[in-house]
């Protein structure tokens, strides 16, 4: 196995034209455009100063998120007038075109991670590389979808994994209003899925995991990213068709470099020269760069 060749990149999406933007950051938040209406929210990476004046973040913000007092995730939004409860945005490039919902869940998230964009171009431009015209694709702790819609997209025959039934519904939205469909959904404990699928003797073309860091599956099975990251790629890897494979693997937790990432990845999976890891950010208006996670990709074939 070569590991030595790996490209390390620094790496922010390119394509959200008019539908996204990080407006400005700093002061443990930021303030992003999500199509028509800003968004305020906390962000524990922007440790630095903010760009723009207070007055300007208030006055700019159409719905801002406050924590509770001692939770680092739960809170309240405070809505002005005239955001609906829900609206969509497009994502727009060479090969894809897919529409998304954002709404303000009970937490401070909006349903999208925009910096993903990132690696729904590297599976647009690795899927249609597969020799399978078909390609099986399992999308784990798969969110709002997304990765998954990207692959349908490609042509791949996609199983979307989440514990969260609301989640599955918004995904199955996404696949909808983007003029999808055949997605196979799951809400289920994506450890339990995987090895349940590794008993069958069932393969996957590719394999898509972005865990967080703590979670819960559907019957209260405790996820614990440090504990359980090992376990979860040795698995992934005897669902893997060893002929060939896209696996992508993104992390996004305080405690986690690149580096540990890609040491995960090479101590199990006989990953190509091609393969490439990095650390995914956006830009806000100043160039402060904000880090949101990391990130392990290749596509193998024999």
């Amino acid at each position: 196995m070569s590991n030595h060749h790996q490209s390390i990149a620094i790496e922010t999406p390119q394509n959200w034209g008019k539908s996204y933007e990080l407006i400005d950051s700093g002061g443990f938040e930021k303030l992003e455009q999500f199509g028509e209406f800003v968004v305020r929210r906390p962000e524990p990476q922007a440790l630095w100063s903010k760009s723009l004046s207070e007055e300007f973040w208030a006055l700019k913000a159409n719905a801002h998120f406050k924590k509770e007092k001692g939770s680092t995730e739960r809170g309240v939004w405070e809505i002005k007038k005239g955001v609906p409860d829900k609206w969509f945005i497009p994502y727009q490039s060479e090969k894809l075109d897919l529409k998304l919902k954002i709404s303000l869940s009970s937490f401070k998230h909006v349903g999208l991670f925009p910096e993903q964009a990132s690696n729904w171009e590297f599976l647009a431009k690795n899927i249609p590389l597969l020799s399978n015209p078909k390609p099986k694709i399992l999308n784990l702790f798969a969110y709002t979808g997304g990765a998954s819609l990207v692959c349908r997209q490609m042509g791949a025959d996609v199983t979307h994994v989440d514990s969260v039934k609301p989640v599955l519904s918004w995904a199955r939205e996404n696949m909808e209003v983007s003029e999808l469909d055949s997605i196979r959904w799951m809400a289920e404990d994506a450890l339990k899925f995987v090895k349940r699928e590794a008993r069958r003797g069932n393969f996957y073309q590719g394999v898509l995991l972005d865990p967080p860091a703590y979670g819960r599956g559907p019957d209260g099975e405790k996820w614990v990213l440090e504990e359980q990251i090992d376990d979860m790629l040795r698995s992934v890897k005897e669902i893997l068709d060893p002929k060939e494979h896209i696996l992508l693997t993104n992390v996004y937790s305080l405690g986690f470099s690149t580096l540990v990432v890609e040491n995960l990845v090479n101590g199990i999976f006989n990953v190509p020269e091609t393969a490439e890891s990095g650390e995914l950010y956006l830009n806000d208006q100043y160039d402060k760069k904000l880090p949101l996670g990391v990130f392990h990709r290749y596509l193998y074939t024999s």
